[in-house]
């Protein structure tokens, strides 16, 4: 038991060590070539490539052929340089059939630096495919950085690991305690038993000696009916809740990289939020105001992506003709938040007379590379958020005309059920 007790002592040490090191690398700040490849994708991508022309020129090399500071005035202002008349930016503007770069002044110097950094590193030759690569084609070393949700989880788990150690000790003391008080006992019950009896029936001895001990056997059966009676408890309360709920989509569709990293309005896609009871899942059409010229082909040497060409196959859309043909297919999207029958909802009223975020019942939409059930959905939670939402009236035509009609029915004025929006659709189908 002592020899249990100091493992434990010395894992205690250990995890206080890991810890120490996981917490410090949360702190490790991004190299420029991270910050570069970032700006570069949100900023430069949609014109640029590094091996090869799009609508501006590869900028393979582009370091090698023309300096530093050159590059920083003209990424900021390519209109004022070849304003001033200087030979190397109206060359390559007119080698260019006279396209014009648009100015990017919010970037700073350091900023362009990066950017030319992460250019001078793709640019180099792509080292031998040892190590893994991930379901998105990256590989596995240039994840992204842990989220704060990520890390205060960890946090969490620490201290509840460091807990269970001081617990686990205590509770070592006492069997401790309890081991020498009775440890004559067993010494003598050991040493009048037969010379050739089984290490069985000696442990089956100890666990008699132990037995006997009311204390320690209340202590373990307090402890067996409290776990037993929380599992039970939150088995049963987690009935129908589908929280976490995380089904894979014919399409893998990155919220994080179109709401997140090109700030797409939620409503662009999902247009009935605003003015419907449904959301409403966007129409291939949608999809293809974009992606009918954006391929992400730099990303798989040339080739157009996978998750791209499964739109062009369900469209029946051949990028090469560029035509559309008579073959279309549906996507079969999986639902995520389906809530029963017996409950309504309507987006609208949340949306627009409320004007609630869909961040706040679907969470950090922005941050999902694949979207899962954020909020439980339950009774409960949707009377909590109804308690504490403050009802904003002022300059709100629906209160307006609520507020009317019951200025209506003070003053002794008849009105109808019309009045109080009983013709409304949503009233009777849903």
């Amino acid at each position: 038991m002592r020899n249990i007790s100091l493992i434990f002592r010395r894992v205690a040490k250990s995890i206080t060590l890991v810890a120490a090191l996981s917490m410090a690398t949360f702190f490790v700040q991004a190299q420029d070539i991270k910050e570069g490849e970032s700006l570069f994708k949100s900023d430069c991508s949609a014109c640029h490539a590094i091996d090869r022309d799009v609508i501006g020129p590869a900028l393979k090399g582009v370091n090698e052929r023309h300096d530093e500071e050159w590059l920083i005035s003209w990424i900021h202002n390519s209109q004022a340089l070849i304003a001033s008349g200087d030979e190397t930016a109206v060359k390559l503007f007119e080698d260019h059939n006279n396209l014009m770069m648009p100015p990017f002044p919010t970037l700073t110097d350091d900023n362009i630096r990066s950017i030319l950094a992460y250019v001078d590193d793709a640019s180099k030759p792509a080292p031998a495919a040892e190590g893994a690569t991930g379901a998105n084609g990256q590989q596995a070393g240039a994840s992204d950085d842990v989220s704060n949700f990520m890390f205060g989880g960890l946090v969490v788990v620490l201290i509840i690991a460091f807990l269970v150690i001081l617990v686990l000790n205590r509770v070592i003391r006492t069997l401790d305690k309890i081991i020498l008080r009775n440890q004559d006992a067993i010494l003598e019950q050991a040493e009048e038993e037969e010379e050739g009896e089984s290490k069985g029936q000696i442990f089956l001895a100890k666990l008699k000696v132990l037995s006997k001990n009311k204390k320690l056997v209340f202590v373990v059966l307090l402890g067996v009916v409290v776990i037993l009676s929380t599992v039970g408890w939150n088995t049963m309360w987690n009935v129908g809740v589908h929280q976490g709920y995380q089904p894979v989509q014919p399409i893998k569709f990155s919220h994080q990289l179109h709401a997140g990293v090109n700030q797409i309005d939620c409503q662009y896609c999902h247009s009935g939020a605003a003015t419907s009871k449904n959301a409403s899942i966007p129409s291939l059409n949608a999809c293809m105001n974009c992606h009918n010229y954006v391929t992400a082909s730099d990303k798989y040497n040339g080739e157009i992506s996978p998750e791209i060409q499964k739109i062009y196959n369900a469209i029946d859309w051949d990028p090469s003709t560029r035509t559309y043909g008579d073959n279309p297919k549906p996507i079969e999207w999986i639902r995520i938040h389906n809530l029963p029958d017996l409950a309504y909802f309507n987006h609208s009223q949340h949306v627009t007379i409320a004007g609630i975020e869909c961040q706040r019942c679907h969470g950090p939409i922005e941050t999902m590379e694949e979207v899962y059930q954020y909020s439980p959905l339950t009774m409960k939670w949707c009377i909590e958020c109804h308690k504490a939402t403050e009802v904003n009236s002022k300059d709100n035509a629906y209160y307006d005309q609520l507020i009317a009609a019951h200025d209506k029915l003070k003053s002794g004025e008849k009105i109808t059920a019309a009045v109080l929006g009983g013709i409304e659709c949503g009233k009777c189908h849903y």
